[in-house]
């Protein structure tokens, strides 16, 4: 009995469902659009329900089992992100907005192609491409920043601080929960809002309102107190003109993207990309081109700032060919009539001194364009041969320096070019070396029999060292002085008060050294070992460039490129070698004089020139491919 009882159960329950179902169809075959229409439907179909259930119960009373209607499908949903779900890098997702990585149906992208479609669109919207950003997004499903981020970029943009202030309160609550959290950068935020918001209100002379917020908002924040004391004495300026320069501040509607850019700064990149972030990758891309690039000597893109133009094509790998590079001879100067040792570029690049044992120094302009050296004046009347020259840095003087036997050195005024000065101080002197103070009125000269002297244009004695053989010189951007002495060593001395101590120790003679523009790197010509570079501050041998010959002759290296990353020195066997500053071995040896070349110089400023002078008393100028030749 309690079988058939649960059995008539089970029917009655099948019966019931089968009626809901015919309804169902009746309503979907008549079309139903409202409520009445499915009432009518529930009407036209109630009579084929109740026969249908009359003839299930029949036949389940017969014995027989009913088909088990199918089951209704149901569409599974993906949960909701909720409003502080941490990405992958610490950073926070757009809420419980569509988020990045939440795309259209049908689309499935790894992260990195998200990103790269995120950075497009960014890219579109700096040059104007509004609608074309657009559809890439929507099409996307993608978010060029979270819409918080956004909201608060319209505001900030339109000067509405009291909603960018609420908006910059959503941001802080998204970072909530990250594990990059700082409240430095928070409190940074806020008060870079509430600064421009300050100075808009003086700029607008609403002095009241900027004492408002000087004094309820900027204050409480109890951040970076001496710069709200800056701020506070900016209530004192006159007009806007002189707050825009006290505060060394754009003004207006200018300065708002700055405000962005700062906030940007501390603001995770899943919230809000920073500005211009293709162009500055592209630009870092091609910074590391141009570096790896062998024959590289122009401007390089800076990978730390946007290149508004990347000065080479981003359609291929770049790689300068070898004709741009100065590796082939232009011209040979034979104007000299004894061995020539030194020559060396004015700071301008359009004059070149050589100075030779002929006892002469001969000047030459240089034509850019042609790429031609033209003989222009020669400095007469020294008694010994010219082995070293130095211009001040300001190109208006020149000093020729002689052999070891010589106590003169030649001050010439390169304006007049005329003799400025000849100074001795003793007949006992030996005046080899010579180098510049970054102020061009003072230079320190010496020489190996222990003369050290700090000078004035003048040729007045400011002060000396007694007792230090001198090889070379050079003069940091500090004012202290470096000279490679008769020990082998490379020590720094402080003419101010006297103060001295070793930098470098190397195993043999240094012959002639250079200093880099930025007082970074420092280049040693070493006996009988080559060339070797030296980082300077960290007091430490950097890399021994090969392939050259010296033995215990003076030759002179250079650095040499628009970022001075190349190195050319000459070679007692009579070549000329380049390296970049990278790499050991040379990538460019030149061959062409037929003596030993004692000195190379690259132009400072038309970086696809050098000169070298040699024993076989020439002058040859290098350059790129003439398309002539």
């Amino acid at each position: 009995m309690l079988t058939r009882g649960r059995g008539l159960n089970n029917r009655k329950v099948f019966a019931k469902n089968k009626e809901i179902w015919s309804i169902e169809r009746g309503r979907r075959a008549a079309g139903v659009t409202s409520r009445a229409d499915e009432a009518d439907a529930a009407r036209i179909v109630t009579g084929g329900a109740r026969r249908a259930r009359a003839a299930s119960l029949a036949s389940s009373d017969s014995g027989e089992e009913g088909l088990r209607p199918p089951r209704k499908r149901s569409r599974r949903q993906s949960p909701r992100p909720t409003m502080h779900q941490p990405c992958t890098n610490g950073a926070h997702l757009n809420g419980d907005a569509v988020r990045n990585g939440d795309l259209a149906p049908g689309l499935r992208m790894p992260t990195t192609d998200q990103e790269i479609v995120r950075l497009i669109g960014q890219h579109l919207l700096s040059v104007g491409l509004e609608r074309s950003a657009a559809l890439l997004m929507e099409e996307s499903g993608l978010h060029l920043e979270h819409p918080a981020a956004a909201t608060f970029r319209q505001h900030v943009l339109a000067g509405d601080w009291v909603k960018a202030d609420h908006d910059l309160r959503a941001l802080h609550d998204l970072l909530r929960d990250s594990p990059h959290r700082d409240p430095h950068n928070l409190s940074e935020m806020k008060f870079v809002v509430l600064e421009q918001k300050y100075l808009e209100h003086l700029e607008a002379g609403r002095v009241l309102d900027a004492l408002h917020v000087l004094r309820n908002e900027l204050t409480p924040l109890q951040h970076d107190t001496p710069r709200v004391h800056r701020l506070s004495a900016l209530m004192m300026c006159a007009d806007a003109e002189e707050l825009r320069t006290r505060a060394q501040w754009a003004g207006g509607a200018a300065s708002r993207a700055a405000v962005l850019a700062r906030v940007q700064a501390v603001l995770p990149p899943a919230l809000m990309m920073a500005p211009g972030r293709l162009r500055s990758l592209l630009a870092q891309a091609a910074a590391y081109q141009a570096q790896r690039c062998r024959f590289h000597a122009a401007q390089k893109p800076s990978p730390e700032q946007n290149s508004e133009q990347i000065p080479f094509s981003l359609l291929a790998d770049h790689q300068c060919s070898a004709d741009q590079f100065p590796i082939h001879s232009l011209q040979v100067l034979n104007e000299h009539c004894d061995e020539v040792w030194y020559c060396k570029w004015s700071p301008d690049g359009s004059k070149l001194a050589s100075g030779s044992k002929d006892h002469t120094v001969m000047i030459w302009d240089f034509d850019p364009v042609a790429k031609r050296l033209s003989f222009r004046k020669s400095l007469e009347g020294h008694l010994y041969g010219v082995s070293y020259l130095a211009w001040s840095p300001d190109g208006r003087y020149l000093i020729a320096a002689g052999p070891e036997d010589c106590p003169d050195l030649w001050i010439w005024n390169m304006e007049t070019e005329q003799l400025h000065l000849k100074m001795t101080h003793s007949q006992e002197d030996s005046l080899t070396a010579v180098a510049w103070h970054a102020s061009s009125d003072k230079f320190v000269c010496g020489g190996a029999r222990g003369q050290f002297y700090h000078c004035t244009l003048d040729g007045s004695l400011i002060n000396n060292w007694d007792g230090v053989r001198v090889n070379a010189l050079a003069c940091r951007a500090d004012g202290a002085v470096l000279a490679a002495d008769t020990h082998h060593r490379v020590r720094q001395y402080d003419f101010t008060d006297l103060t001295d101590r070793n930098l470098i120790q190397e195993e043999h003679a240094v012959m002639a050294m250079s200093l880099n523009a930025a007082d970074t790197l420092l280049l040693l010509n070493v006996a009988n070992q080559g060339v070797h570079l030296w980082d300077v501050r960290a007091r430490a041998l950097v890399r021994r460039f090969r392939g050259l010959s010296q033995g215990h002759f003076t030759i002179h290296a250079c650095f040499g490129g628009a970022h001075q990353d190349f190195i050319a020195s000459g070679s007692e066997d009579n070549k000329v070698y380049i390296w970049q500053l990278e790499r050991e071995e040379p990538i460019a040896v030149l061959p062409g004089h037929t003596r030993c070349v004692n000195a190379v110089a690259w132009n400072p400023v038309h970086h696809d020139v050098l000169v070298s002078a040699s024993d076989d008393y020439s002058l040859r100028l290098w350059g790129p491919r003439d398309p002539r030749a």
